[in-house]
């Protein structure tokens, strides 16, 4: 079968458990900020800390390395209403994740959790795509209390970081793949750890369909089937 052409053999898309130990977040100059914030609790400067980021870029990672530490529940920002409220913050240390989708999100009741969380000195982390003022925002009390709290964001990878996680994502997958692979998907891919996840995810399908290992010219095929290596080979 030619590697361009796509997979005949049907593939189960298994359900991956990503792996959110400390001992697997892998720092570099992108996030190493926003890593140190976390470690450093409970010595923050506010009981409540914004951790933004692209998608894929690691916040869920540092919210769990993060829960760990402080014992905190996490919800996400869908779960937040009215009623739940009040109970959410009645046990301590609290993750509120994806503040930045706003079909998911309750201003009222977010606005009301913060001031009860304050209130009991219960901390929160809230992570988001996007910064504050970027959120859209129409409850301008909320807004206000947030652009109050501490910001810390992770930025999109470096070369290094970005073949690092590529290496960590099959290692996850329990495949097995040389360094050509690697190097080829760094050189030709976003440096976007969203789109490292997706591509790996793809290799991992394609490869389970034909029940190939996943070589150089497969993984160059697929890019271009995806329209990620438009360019000429670069090494023939």
């Amino acid at each position: 079968m030619p590697e361009n052409s796509p997979p005949r053999q049907l593939a189960f898309d298994l359900p991956l458990d990503p792996r959110y130990g400390r001992e697997d977040f892998l720092v570099g100059p992108a996030n190493e900020a926003a890593y140190a914030l976390i470690e450093a609790w409970p010595d923050w400067p506010d009981s409540v800390l914004v951790l933004t980021g692209p998608s894929g870029s690691g916040k869920s990672h540092l919210a769990a390395i993060w829960a760990e530490r402080a014992h905190a529940w996490t919800v996400p920002a869908a779960e937040v209403t009215a009623e739940a409220a009040q109970h959410l913050v009645s046990n301590g240390a609290l993750v509120i994740e994806d503040i930045d989708r706003p079909q998911n999100r309750d201003e009222a009741a977010l606005f009301h959790l913060l001031n009860r969380a304050r209130e009991r000195g219960c901390p929160l982390l809230l992570t988001s795509a996007l910064g504050i003022d970027a959120l859209g925002l129409t409850t301008p009390d909320l807004r206000s209390r947030l652009r109050l709290a501490p910001q810390i964001a992770i930025a999109e990878p470096d070369d290094a970081l970005l073949r690092a996680v590529l290496v960590k994502l099959f290692v996850d997958r329990q495949l097995v793949v040389d360094l050509g692979v690697i190097e080829s998907l760094a050189l030709r891919i976003d440096r976007s750890l969203g789109r490292a996840r997706d591509v790996v995810a793809e290799l991992d399908r394609d490869a389970l369909g034909r029940q190939r290992r996943i070589s150089r010219p497969l993984a160059l095929a697929v890019l271009r089937r995806l329209g990620l290596d438009d360019e000429a080979d670069p090494d023939g």
